[in-house]
This record gives structure tokens, sequence and C-alpha cells, in this order.
């Protein structure tokens, strides 16, 4: 298999990516995709406790970390994805979205699942970002 011309991936070292073989974001020409950011430290340990909002921001924080490592960033996202253990808790984490997304306004959708990997984490978020340089 012959890799892509362009083909920018994006990796952390956080203990996931080697464990299941991905990468944090990959960019090829304008088409950026960030994989499922979960609410860590560079560590490995959860950050917010048990608190959804927090988690929230923490995510966001790696997925900012990851649109910058591809040369984009916020104003770049077109689609997020959210995942959480807790969607009653709903309006705490569209509060820390709209945060960030608030005057950009992109597309998402907000998805109620069983569990994560970790048990602590309460919420998980995917971005689709569009940049022309």
């Amino acid at each position: 298999m012959s890799p892509v011309a362009g083909r920018r991936v994006v990796t952390t070292g956080r203990k996931w990516e080697r464990v299941v073989g991905y990468a944090r974001a990959v960019r090829i020409g304008p088409v950026i995709e960030v994989a499922g950011c979960a609410p860590t430290a560079d560590d490995g340990s959860t950050v917010g406790g048990a608190n959804v909002y927090e988690q929230t921001r923490q995510c966001l924080r790696v997925v900012g970390e990851a649109l910058a490592a591809v040369g984009a960033g916020f104003d770049d996202v077109t689609r997020t994805r959210i995942f959480t253990t807790v969607p009653r808790r709903w309006r705490e984490i569209g509060r820390a979205h709209g945060d960030v997304f608030g005057a950009i306004k992109p597309v998402t959708s907000m998805i109620g699942v069983r569990g994560f990997i970790d048990p602590k984490w309460l919420v998980e978020i995917e971005a689709s970002a569009y940049r022309v340089d």
C-alpha cells in the first residue's frame, strides 16, 4: 500500500493511539479529521472528575491541539460529534461546546452511549474540519 500524497498524520503519544493503531488527526489537502478526544491530560489521567462541563472543555482542548498540529483551528471545524454516557446532562455539555463554537456553529450530533474505554470518562468528541491554505 502506498501513502497518499500530502497526507499529514498527527499522533500525541497517548497510550490508546499505540494500542489501537490510530492517529489523533489526519489531514489530506483541505480535509481534516480529528479522532475521538477523551477528557485526558498528557499523562493519561482524566481531567474534570465527575464534572461533565470540565470534561467537555478538556476534550475540546485536545481537539484544538490536534487542529493546530495540522495548521487549522476551531474556525475551520465543520462538524462535531459528541458522545456521552450522561445524555441527560446535555445542557452542561452543550454549554462547554457553545463556549468554543457558539459563533462558529458547526453541525453537531450528541449521542448517548453505554460507556467508554475508561469508565471515568463522561464525554468524548470528534471533529471534522476543512481548511484551504
